[in-house]
C-alpha cells in the first residue's frame, strides 16, 4: 500500500476545485454556503462564478430550504457548511430534499474529528447515522484530495437526487493516483484480508493503513477496504472480504453506534456472521485539541492503539 498517513492533502482545496470545474462544465451549478466560504472552500466558487453563489448567513435551515427550491427550478444546487452545523436542518433535509428526492448536493465540511482546534460542540460524530437513513439519500465520504474530487463531480454531474458528501478539513492522507475511478455504491481493497479484514472510510483509512502496517510486522495479515460509498454500500465486496478473515474491524471518526461499524454489522448479520470489532467514538463527545494527531492519541484512535485492541481481540 502505498499511503502516506501523515495528513498533507486538503479536503476544502479539493471541494473547491472540483466545485470549478463542476460550474464550468454546467452553467445549472450553483453553490450556496452558510456563512463560511472561506473554511468551507466555496469562496473559490464566488469568486469564479458570483452570480451563482449565495450566502444565506448562519441559517442552515435556510440553506437547505433554498437548495431544494433551486433543485425544483432544474439548477443543480450544491450546500455546503461545517457538517456538525449542516445537522441542524436535518428536519429540513428529511422533509424538503428526501421526501421527493430532490437533486440536491448536501456537503459537510470539518466532519468527524477533523475540526480539533474547536472541540465537541464543532465535531460531528452522528452525521453518517442521520444521513443514511433517509430514503432516497446517497452518502459519500472520500479518502483522500483526489477521491474527493472525483466524488464530487460524480455526484453533482453524473448522479441524480440527493447526496451527502462527508468531508474532512485538511488532513487528508495521500492514497490514489491520478485517474482512478469512483463509482457510486462501489468500495475500494487496498488489501486483501487473510487474518483480519478492516473496513474505512474518509481521513481514518490512512490512519488504518497504518495500524495494518504495525499488525504486519507483528506477522498478523489484514486487509484494508476504503468504503468510500457508505450508501449505497457494496455489500458483495464486505461479504467477501469478511468471509476471508476471522475478525472483522471498522474504523471511523463518527460514533459506533449507527455509523459505518453499524452498517457492516448489518450485512454480516444478514450474510456471513462474523466476529466484528468497532472501532470509532464511543459513547463520549470529542475534545479540544493543538493537532489532529494529538486529538487522535487524545481519543486512542492513533495506528498503535487500532492494531493494539486488534491484536488483543484476536488472542
Amino acid at each position: 500500500m502505498g499511503v502516506i498517513v501523515r495528513p498533507n492533502g486538503s479536503y476544502r482545496r479539493a471541494l473547491a476545485e472540483a466545485l470549478i470545474e463542476a460550474g464550468r462544465r454546467s452553467r445549472d451549478v450553483v453553490v450556496l454556503d452558510a456563512d463560511t466560504p472561506k473554511s468551507t472552500g466555496t469562496l473559490a466558487f464566488a469568486r469564479e462564478f458570483p452570480e451563482r453563489f449565495v450566502n444565506v448567513g448562519i441559517s442552515e435551515q435556510d440553506l437547505v430550504a433554498m437548495a431544494a427550491g433551486m433543485a425544483i427550478a432544474g439548477k443543480i444546487p450544491v450546500a455546503a457548511a461545517f457538517a456538525m452545523f449542516l445537522m441542524r436542518a436535518w428536519e429540513q433535509v428529511r422533509n424538503t430534499i428526501a421526501r421527493d428526492g430532490l437533486n440536491v448536493k448536501l456537503v459537510g465540511t470539518h466532519a468527524g474529528l477533523s475540526d480539533f482546534m474547536d472541540g465537541a460542540s464543532h465535531q460531528a460524530l452522528e452525521d453518517v447515522a442521520l444521513m443514511r437513513t433517509l430514503p432516497r439519500f446517497t452518502v459519500l465520504a472520500p479518502a483522500d484530495a483526489r477521491a474527493t474530487r472525483e466524488l464530487v463531480l460524480e455526484a453533482i454531474l453524473s448522479h441524480r437526487g440527493p447526496v451527502y458528501i462527508r468531508l474532512g478539513r485538511d488532513n487528508a492522507p495521500v492514497i490514489y493516483s491520478e485517474g482512478e475511478e469512483f463509482p457510486i455504491g462501489g468500495s475500494k481493497v487496498l488489501e486483501d484480508a487473510v487474518d483480519v479484514a478492516v473496513f474505512s472510510y474518509g481521513p481514518m483509512l490512512g490512519v488504518a493503513a497504518e495500524a495494518v502496517r504495525i499488525l504486519r510486522r507483528q506477522d498478523i495479515h489484514a486487509g484494508l477496504v476504503d468504503v468510500y460509498s457508505i450508501k449505497p454500500l457494496d455489500k458483495d465486496t464486505i461479504a467477501r472480504q469478511s468471509a476471508k478473515a476471522s475478525l472483522v474491524v471498522t474504523v471511523e471518526d463518527h460514533r459506533v453506534h449507527g455509523g459505518l461499524g453499524s452498517a457492516v454489522a448489518e450485512v454480516l448479520a444478514e450474510t456471513t456472521p462474523k466476529r466484528i470489532l468497532r472501532i470509532g467514538v464511543a459513547d463520549a463527545f470529542g475534545a479540544s485539541a493543538r493537532s489532529y494527531e494529538q486529538l487522535l492519541e487524545y481519543m486512542d484512535l492513533t495506528p498503535e492503539r487500532i492494531a493494539s485492541r486488534i491484536r488483543g481481540e484476536l488472542r
